[in-house]
């Protein structure tokens, strides 16, 4: 055991919250004896919430969006513009999205951005049934509203040419985010603006 550690069950539960993005093992520690302090109804409360999500939460069949039903709630909304499509890369960026109140359509969560370093390649990610969305027809608008980093801008131009060959207007948001941000952490008031003003893609970067 770990002399750190006076304990092998408090050693085990902090190595296992130290495997989350972004904890360290402090991180981890305190959080584990915060819970450790807690009743044990609120515990299994925790547990349990987590255990049901991951046994029971869905993908949206249409733009692959959490969801507890098979077509999420954005999806099934006959109110919403769904001629129009915002491209984003994660389920945190649809939040961001929806946290601004200024989109009225729909979305198409892509699941990551192309990225050969980290071995990620186009066939990993929900391009090929964004392109099938459109091969309807009853789509008049794509927003690319991806990070604006590089791998965001290789999978912007690999969205546009291969959507080259339908009638539909390609957007990308305006870069009033700051090169390399991630949309999830940027302003609502900022990523609102980007969003109305958006600009036509070419398949050049801005």
């Amino acid at each position: 055991m770990n002399q750190e550690y006076p304990s092998t069950l408090l050693e085990r539960a902090v190595k296992e919250f130290s495997k989350l993005p972004g904890i360290g093992r402090k991180t981890a520690t305190r959080l584990v004896l915060h819970l450790l302090r807690k009743k044990e109804e609120e515990v299994e409360g925790f547990s349990s919430a987590i255990i049901t999500l991951k046994r029971e939460a869905k993908y949206c069949k249409e733009c692959h969006s959490i969801s507890d039903t098979d077509i999420c709630p954005i999806c099934a909304n006959p109110l919403r513009d769904h001629s129009l499509i915002c491209v984003v890369e994660n389920i945190q960026d649809v939040m961001a999205v929806e946290n601004t109140m200024q989109f009225r359509g729909v979305y198409h969560v892509l699941g990551g951005v192309i990225s050969p370093m980290d071995g990620v390649s186009p066939s990993d990610l929900h391009i090929n049934s964004l392109i099938e969305r459109v091969a309807k027809g009853e789509v008049k608008e794509i927003i690319l509203a991806l990070s604006s980093t590089m791998e965001g801008d290789t999978t912007n131009f690999y969205i546009y040419r291969k959507l080259q060959q339908y009638d539909v207007k390609l957007s990308v948001i305006a870069r009033g985010i700051s090169i390399g941000d991630e949309l999830e952490y940027t302003d609502e008031v900022t990523l609102g603006s980007s969003i109305i003003n958006r600009r036509p893609f070419t398949g050049k970067t801005l």
